[in-house]
């Protein structure tokens, strides 16, 4: 099992507010999250960059999670006490208040994963099922798309398509979505910022996701893509594929 974090500043934006990484705790199981930082004078990178290394920590501190409710459990914990803490530093520094990022967190084992977001960072699963999202976004165009006040095409022209609904840090508490699934050899996540997915289609990452090359070559041909189309957003997105069990320690 391996995956691999690769951003992008884009070509408009003055600095790269996302965040990620891919992480292997003591037990060898992977977690893989991306944060999308906003609000505040440059207060977005450390929100995501804030998020990003809290999240690091707890998962090099973590025990190995043998079955999604221990998994859905540990993840539900950990956003909250991630949550607390930025939202904690927001208030500590006048440039900061306000500050927030998405969060899309995915922890990677032998026999299952699961999956939390807050926000419109999203995950999607290549399996035998498909090619889908499996992500909620938190966002004012999916709520009017949910109550079928526009279509997914009037949404993707939206003026306030940027607009959250929920974010981590922005407020004391939140609840984040939290998913379980089951996944074999050969299955692939994909989670990635709205600087990717603003730009590339879901049918166009299928068929990158799909091709026999190397994660690196992926990343790189998903980001080169979104920037050819204007690249007004940092870019992040990273690829999990299941090509072995994991054992004695091998990745």
């Amino acid at each position: 099992m391996k995956g691999q974090f690769m951003t992008d500043q884009g070509l408009v934006r003055s600095h790269n507010e996302d965040a990620g990484g891919v992480f292997y705790n003591k037990h060898d199981q992977l977690l893989a999250v991306i944060a999308d930082g906003m609000g505040g004078h440059q207060a977005g990178d450390v929100a995501s960059r804030m998020a990003t290394s809290l999240m690091e920590t707890e998962w090099l501190e973590s025990e190995q999670l043998d079955n999604p409710e221990a998994a859905e459990s540990w993840l539900q914990t950990a956003v909250e006490k991630i949550n607390k803490k930025v939202y904690e530093h927001s208030l500590t520094k006048e440039e900061c208040q306000g500050m927030g990022t998405t969060f899309v967190v995915a922890i990677c084992t032998e026999d299952f994963i699961t999956v939390s977001n807050i926000g419109d960072s999203r995950c999607y699963m290549l399996s035998e099922d498909g090619f889908k999202q499996i992500t909620v976004d938190h966002s004012l165009v999916n709520e009017l798309v949910r109550s079928g006040q526009i279509s997914k095409d009037d949404a993707e022209q939206h003026p306030r398509k940027n607009v959250l609904l929920k974010a981590l840090g922005t407020e004391k508490s939140v609840v984040p979505e939290i998913i379980s699934l089951g996944w074999e050899m050969g299955n692939k996540l994909l989670l990635c910022s709205d600087g990717l997915s603003n730009k590339v289609t879901d049918e166009e990452l299928h068929r990158y996701i799909l091709a026999d090359e190397d994660i690196e070559q992926i990343e790189t041909e998903m980001i080169r893509l979104a920037n050819n189309r204007g690249g007004e957003d940092n870019i992040s997105v990273i690829v999990v594929m299941y090509d072995s069990p994991e054992k004695d320690g091998e990745r």
